[in-house]
C-alpha cells in the first residue's frame, strides 16, 4: 500500500518505541514524531538517528519531527482523510496526552468524529496511584468523545523493530473501522498486525507480564536454573489470566501475543527492562540503587497496584505478591522464593 492512500499518522512520544513505531509507519504513511525535548526533536530531524534511545540506527529520510504539540495533531486532524494519533508515551505520561487531544479535538469547532480516524496508545501497565488500566485512564481523559480507541501490544523489543527485523503485534479495539486503519497503517513485510476486540485481555498481558519477568530475572539472578524459570513462566501466565478473566477479558487472549508471546519474551530476552532489574535484584542490589541510574521498569512501577486490585476482587496472585515483597515489603529474594515453593500443593 501505497504512503498516498494511507491516511496521515502522528505518533507522540520520541522515546525508542515511538521513535521504532513512526519508523514502521514511515513504509506506507506519511508520519510526524512528537517530543517533548526540542533540542532532541531538533536533532533527530537533522541527523534521522534518535541518539539516547536508538543509537546508530539510522531513520527513514521522510519522517519529520516536532516538539509543537499542536503542530502534531493538526498533521493527522488537517485533511480530508482523518490520520491516526499514536500515543507511545509511558503510562505516566497517558492521562495527560490524552487530556490534551481532548482539549484540541474540541476547541475551534472541530466535528470530532471527522477530525481523526482513531486514538491507539501501546503503554503496558496500571496506573500506580489509581490501579486504573490504560483503556480506563484513557475513557476518564476523553470521557464520551465520539473518538474511536484502542491499545497496540504484543512482543517487541523497540530496537529490533527500527531496524526493520521481524515482530507481530496485535490491534485491539471494540471497533472494526479502527483495526482496519491500524493494520493499514502498520501491516508490512516486517510487521505482521493481528486483530482483537478484547481491549482488557491486552491490556492485563502488557502489563503483568512485566511483573512475571522480573520474577524470572530475580529467579535467574539468584542462579536457581532453567526449571525455576519454567515454572515461572507457565504459572505466571495462570495468574495473569486469573487476574484477567475475573476482570473480563477472554482466557483465549493469553494463549496468543499479548499474553504468551509478550510473556516469554519480557521473561527471557536480554533487551527486557524489567527482566534486568530482576536480574541485579536477585544479584543483592536494591531496587532504589537500580532506578537511581533512570532504568525505567513498568512491572516495578505497577507492582503493587496490580497487587492491591487483585486482593479487593480476592485473587490469588502468589508470584506477583512475591514480587512486591522484594521490592518494596524488604523480603530477601530468597526467601520469597522459599514462601513460593512452600505453598500447599495444589492442581494445576
Amino acid at each position: 500500500m501505497t504512503q498516498a492512500s494511507n491516511p496521515p499518522v502522528t505518533v507522540l512520544g520520541g522515546g525508542a518505541w515511538g521513535t521504532a513505531l513512526a519508523a514502521a509507519a514511515c513504509r506506507q504513511s506519511d508520519v510526524v514524531l512528537w517530543g517533548r525535548r526540542e533540542s532532541a526533536m531538533a536533532d533527530m530531524q537533522r541527523l534521522h538517528i534518535n541518539e539516547r534511545y536508538l543509537p546508530g540506527i539510522e531513520l527513514p529520510k521522510h519522517l519529520r519531527f516536532t516538539a509543537d504539540l499542536q503542530a502534531a495533531l493538526q498533521h493527522a486532524g488537517h485533511s480530508s482523510a482523518p490520520g491516526l494519533l499514536i500515543i507511545a508515551t509511558p503510562m505516566a505520561g497517558l492521562a495527560d496526552t490524552c487530556q490534551q487531544i481532548g482539549s484540541w479535538l474540541v476547541s475551534g469547532g472541530h466535528t470530532v468524529s471527522n477530525t481523526v480516524a482513531g486514538v491507539i496508545w501501546t503503554c503496558k501497565g496500571l496506573a500506580h496511584d489509581t490501579g486504573l488500566l490504560p483503556h480506563e485512564l484513557v475513557q476518564t481523559a476523553l470521557g464520551d468523545l465520539p473518538v474511536r480507541r484502542g491499545v497496540l501490544s504484543g512482543p517487541s523489543f523497540a530496537k529490533e523493530v527500527a531496524r526493520g527485523l521481524p515482530v507481530a503485534l496485535t490491534i485491539a479495539s471494540k471497533d472494526n473501522n479502527l483495526r482496519d486503519v491500524v493494520t493499514d497503517v502498520l501491516h508490512s513485510d516486517h510487521m505482521r498486525i493481528y486483530s482483537s476486540c478484547d481491549v482488557m485481555g491486552v491490556e492485563v498481558g502488557g502489563a503483568l507480564k512485566n511483573i512475571m519477568a522480573i520474577a524470572c530475572g530475580i529467579s535467574d539472578g539468584l542462579g536457581l536454573g532453567d526449571n525455576a524459570r519454567a515454572a515461572l513462566i507457565t504459572r505466571g501466565l495462570a495468574e495473569m489470566t486469573r487476574f484477567g478473566v475475573t476482570l473480563g477479558a477472554q482466557t483465549t487472549t493469553f494463549a496468543g501475543l499479548t499474553g504468551l508471546g509478550d510473556l516469554v519474551l519480557t521473561a527471557t530476552g536480554d533487551l527486557s527492562r524489567n527482566r534486568q532489574v530482576g536480574l541485579r535484584i536477585g544479584q543483592g542490589e536494591s531496587l532504589d540503587q537500580i532506578l537511581a541510574e533512570g532504568i525505567t521498569a513498568e512491572g516495578a512501577r505497577c507492582a503493587n497496584a496490580v497487587l492491591g486490585r487483585a486482593q479487593t476482587m480476592g485473587i490469588s496472585m502468589p508470584i506477583t505478591e512475591a514480587v512486591c515483597d522484594t521490592l518494596f515489603g524488604g523480603v530477601a529474594p530468597a526467601h520469597a522464593v522459599a514462601r513460593l515453593m512452600a505453598r500447599s500443593a495444589t492442581e494445576e
